[in-house]
């Protein structure tokens, strides 16, 4: 019995910095693969609790795309099922024939390495050390940036009734920016928003923002998390990929009975006062009270680094604690 690997460690291999373009193709299967990983964000951040995680939606997305290729029946109708697309026929040539040997074993990686200049800097001499308020009523003293400038901002309520603040950091080129979103009341959980969170929420709180003069205060932080995807992905129906006896990979070998062993995302993210380095129903806003002066991010939220013009989602991740 052999079995196929899958080593998730990020997107593909994209590297962006001054100067630097990012090419994703604008289309419904991109919102469709935007989706499903923030739906695989979710179950992770449901197994994960009040840990701190950094997750690539758009490598989950690439990487199951095309394990699609290589499955076949029952197991190939679930990973399209639980993605919401087909790409039959959309990458033809990407298993060439002769490609695939007596020796292939599949092992598909998948890296993504993130280095993102803020479009305004925060200035170094404006960090400080500040409270961070954690979720059990604790708190711990960090390093905190501040900048006054105008952002993007917006605030949703939950279905509960809980607001919540979203402000966006653009990168360098605007085309990339970082949604910070987090319950403007230290003692509403986190969960409230992640337990919400999906794609069309994220466009809604692009579609509905404003520019508005904000000082901003954030955390310098940094993340390492490595995921088992076995769990949220069989969560979302896809079980018979990772059975000996029930997994369909005759698309690649019809010789041996394959199966997935693991899928594993590695994920890395850096945010300080340059930018960023990573490797690896919801009420619009109508709202009486006023819209904070400061935005200060001194307990858990939510941060999303987004490509706008096709609204891919590369990173995502909850901070409990810088």
């Amino acid at each position: 019995m052999t079995s196929v690997l899958i080593c998730l460690t990020l997107g593909l291999v994209l590297v962006f910095g001054k100067g630097s373009a990012l090419h994703l193709q604008e289309s419904h299967t991109a919102h469709q693969a935007t989706d499903f990983g923030v739906k695989v964000f979710k179950h992770v951040v449901q197994a994960s609790k009040d840990r701190n995680v950094v997750f690539s939606p758009y490598g989950v997305s690439s990487v199951m795309a095309m394990l699609q290729l290589t499955t076949a029946g029952k197991t190939q109708r679930q990973i399209q099922d639980a993605m919401g697309f087909k790409i039959n026929g959309m990458i033809s040539d990407l298993l060439a024939k002769g490609a695939v040997d007596q020796l292939t074993r599949l092992i598909l990686v998948n890296a993504l390495y993130f280095n993102g200049q803020w479009k305004t800097p925060f200035s170094e001499s404006s960090t400080h050390h500040r409270l961070f308020h954690k979720s059990d009523g604790s708190t711990v003293s960090v390093p905190m940036m501040a900048q006054t400038n105008k952002f993007n901002y917006t605030e949703f309520t939950t279905p509960d009734g809980h607001y919540y603040d979203i402000l966006e950091l653009p990168y360098h080129g605007e085309t990339l920016s970082m949604f910070i979103a987090a319950p403007f009341k230290k003692e509403v959980p986190l969960s409230a928003l992640t337990n919400i969170l999906d794609a069309e929420l994220i466009r809604q709180w692009k579609g509905n923002m404003t520019r508005l003069p904000r000082l901003l205060i954030l955390p310098k932080f940094s993340l390492e998390t490595e995921v088992d995807l076995r769990g949220p992905l069989e969560n979302l129906g896809m079980t018979d990929m990772f059975s000996p006896t029930q997994a369909d990979f005759t698309s690649l070998s019809e010789q041996e009975q394959l199966s997935v062993a693991q899928a594993l995302q590695k994920v890395k993210i850096e945010v300080n006062e340059s930018g960023t380095v990573a490797s690896s129903s919801t009420a619009i806003l109508v709202s009486a009270r006023m819209a904070p002066q400061e935005v200060i991010m001194d307990r858990p939220f939510l941060f999303v680094v987004r490509h706008n013009p096709t609204e891919t989602i590369l990173f995502m991740g909850q901070l409990m604690e810088p």
